[in-house]
């Protein structure tokens, strides 16, 4: 990340701290940021969350933005900040392309229906468009949950993934093996 971006995260947090969170002014800062978020490959739930807490009033409603937000907490699978993010949408401005389309693609997603969901982002990539790192990290949130459904593995609360204890799982196996006694004779005589 650059220098720039770094400089942009200081000054958006000292915004989110005071009072200035709520000052209609300081959205288009909050707006450049979400897009810097896209083109940057990074990430902050906090700062998103404020954006979209503005979106509940309609003359400040930013469909783009609001998509790119979803698509920024899609990357962060498997928290729950897509959850938290589609609460904070407006029931009218769920149904509106591309947000609609977003929402799909999340629900298949946290359902495990990977290729469904790759089929329908094969058939909508605009919407991805401009999101850097985007596929890259789906595709490790799949790999995960993949392995998960494969294994046994579970996830508990925290978000911690614990690999299936391989003790619980240990089939028993007798194992045969045929000595001749002359093979044992030697080491018997120099053991006396």
């Amino acid at each position: 990340m650059s220098s720039s971006f770094e400089q942009m995260r200081a000054n958006v947090g000292k915004l989110l701290r005071g009072i200035d969170r709520y000052n209609p002014e300081n959205l288009a800062t909050l707006e450049r940021y979400v897009e810097t978020q896209a083109r940057e490959n990074a990430y902050d739930l906090e700062a998103n969350l404020a954006v979209l807490k503005y979106q509940f009033n309609p003359a400040y409603f930013q469909t783009q933005v609001t998509s790119q937000i979803l698509l920024k907490a899609l990357t962060n699978l498997p928290h729950t900040d897509f959850t938290l993010c589609k609460c904070m949408i407006d029931q009218t401005h769920q149904e509106e392309r591309p947000i609609r389309q977003i929402l799909y693609l999340g629900n298949l997603l946290e359902t495990c229906h990977f290729q469904s969901f790759w089929t329908s982002l094969e058939e909508n990539r605009e919407l991805i468009d401009g999101i850097t790192g985007f596929e890259d990290s789906v595709r490790k949130y799949t790999q995960v949950k993949v392995w998960m459904n494969k294994y046994g593995w579970t996830e508990n609360e925290d978000g911690q993934i614990f690999i299936y204890n391989q003790e619980e799982s240990v089939k028993p196996k007798n194992i045969v093996e045929k000595i001749d006694f002359e093979s044992v004779s030697s080491i018997m005589a120099t053991s006396q």
